[in-house]
């Protein structure tokens, strides 16, 4: 039975199959952790400890030692995600109530749905987009790019837009475990290589502990914010990362826009956030679902958009039109 090939096929598959499995837990059987207790608890319950881990071995897998034309580009990609995440964020603060918006189409949309949407890159779609239609150099430059994983992005822009206070001991307390594997990955290669292979594995049972947290009926609520944050993300990063990459990283632009998705891990964030800063925890399932959506969204549109661009980047510079429209698989 080819079930790690089934769940590949699904963009993002690998956080939101174990995701949707642990919201149906959540929805038929809201007490199983209570009930069966002990590891079973864990796996369910385990969000924070499960995603510490996983920060840390993210930490690891950074490699200040890469190439200079590597870390340009990766740099440039995340800093104008990072820029255009937090202008976002401000405007929509000026227009979405602090506990979200409650009633009509766009209920459970808030600032914090829309700030982890935009700030992070999914790594592994990028990379396996610039494999295909990018230079060696391209799909090497997510690098930098575990950097805007886990919170320490989000709270720094809903830090600088006044959207949230962050006490220093939380913040230490959140970056401490991506600091400390970031340092271990960079002082010993082996120890890289070992917490690097952790990341991939871990991402079905946080997605599993994270689903464990969401009603189904707040999915089925969260179809269409989702589906529009998801357009919105690729429209609103997607057109400053595209002339960042032609001006500024030396690119064509296809860099630009691969990377304007929303990651997988960008899931876990509004959980991570609502545990730090309790006025955001009543938002957190509408979010992550929102979330989860707009992840879906942009996994699948953002490969397709991508091969056209570089098609048509080709035509415009003379070289090689054969580029291929099938679509990469997507952490």
């Amino acid at each position: 039975m080819k079930l790690k090939q089934a769940i590949d096929r699904i963009p993002g598959g690998l956080m939101l199959v174990p995701m949707l499995l642990g919201a149906c837990v959540h929805t038929f059987a809201p007490n199983a952790g209570k009930y069966f207790g002990s590891f079973t608890n864990g796996l369910i319950a385990g969000t924070v400890p499960i995603l510490a881990v996983w920060f840390f071995c993210m930490g690891a897998t950074i490699n200040l030692r890469a190439t200079g034309v590597v870390l340009r580009k990766s740099g440039t990609l995340v800093v104008t995600k990072f820029v255009v995440a937090w202008i976002a964020t401000v405007i929509a603060a000026h227009f979405i109530p602090g506990d979200g918006i409650k009633t009509g189409l766009f209920a459970g949309l808030s600032v914090l749905a829309i700030t982890a949407s935009m700030d992070m890159t999914n790594g592994g779609l990028y990379a396996a987009v610039m494999q295909q239609y990018g230079s060696k150099e391209e799909a090497g430059a997510f690098v930098l790019m575990s950097i805007e994983s886990g919170p320490l992005v989000s709270m720094m822009i809903l830090g600088a837009a006044g959207v949230a206070v962050f006490e220093p001991r939380l913040f230490a307390g959140a970056v401490l475990p991506f600091l400390i594997g970031f340092a271990l990955g960079n002082l010993d290669a082996d120890l890289r290589e070992l917490f690097g292979r952790c990341v991939v594995p871990l991402i079905p049972f946080f997605g599993f502990a994270l689903g464990n947290g969401i009603d189904l009926h707040v999915i089925a609520k969260s179809d269409l914010p989702g589906t529009v944050l998801g357009l919105a993300v690729i429209v609103v990063t997607g057109v400053p990362l595209i002339f960042a990459d032609k001006f500024l990283g030396g690119g064509n632009g296809a860099a630009g826009l691969a990377a304007s998705s929303t990651a997988g891990a960008a899931v876990a964030n509004p959980a991570i956030i609502g545990e730090m800063i309790p006025q955001f925890k009543p938002m957190v399932p509408a979010a992550t679902a929102i979330v989860a959506t707009a992840c879906l969204v942009t996994a699948i549109l953002v490969p397709i958009l991508t091969a056209m661009w570089a098609r048509r980047a080709m035509r415009a510079g003379g070289g090689d039109q054969r580029v291929s429209m099938s679509l990469p698989e997507a952490q």
